[in-house]
């Protein structure tokens, strides 16, 4: 496989004023009664199209956990995907698609993830996320925008520490109200 035809994105849902996680974890925040008439229609179809583009998922543990926990009453979001979840702690494995890795995070993005895979997706949670930006392991940040204020909560860029130039490749505004920016990360 061609190294330019690998892709790292990181993608994280957020309220406008930045929150990606109530402090209770609850998610009721997602659905949104907003209509926006000029907005793009999201179909089932559609979505299941998207997400076979997807080759593999990296995760945080607590992201894993939260996403175990809705899996109960909404089944597991990633499908049989690989997905990856970084941690040092030792976690339940309920799929046979999921691994726990503890190592090196440009180790991992070299020899583990170029090699197999074409578009991998970090789906959470913010400290994650911060390291791979801040480690230049990022091609691309999708942030899709839900049109609500939480007012508290996790912020997904707390305190990066530097600045990172960016490239808007796309902005689609869905019936839903909500709002996606696709960046690339000039490097």
């Amino acid at each position: 496989m061609e190294a330019d035809s690998f892709t790292m994105t990181i993608h994280m849902v957020s309220s406008l004023d930045g929150i990606i996680a109530k402090k209770d974890n609850s998610v009721s925040w997602f659905d949104t009664s907003d209509y926006y008439e000029k907005g793009v229609e999201v179909t089932e179809q559609s979505t299941q199209e998207f997400l076979k583009t997807i080759d593999c998922y990296i995760m945080g543990s607590r992201t894993y956990e939260h996403a175990l926990e809705l899996s109960k009453a909404y089944g597991w979001a990633y499908g049989d995907v690989p997905t990856i979840v970084v941690t040092h702690r030792s976690l339940p494995i309920e799929r046979k698609n999921i691994e726990l890795y503890s190592g090196d995070l440009p180790q991992l993005v070299t020899e583990r993830l170029k090699p197999n895979y074409k578009n991998v997706w970090l789906v959470g949670g913010a400290i994650l996320a911060r390291e791979f930006i801040r480690l230049n392991l990022v091609d691309e940040i999708r942030l899709s925008i839900l049109p609500i204020l939480l007012g508290e909560g996790t912020l997904f860029f707390e305190q990066i520490g530097q600045e990172q130039p960016l490239h808007l490749k796309e902005v689609t505004a869905y019936k839903s109200g909500m709002v996606e920016l696709w960046y690339e990360i000039k490097k």
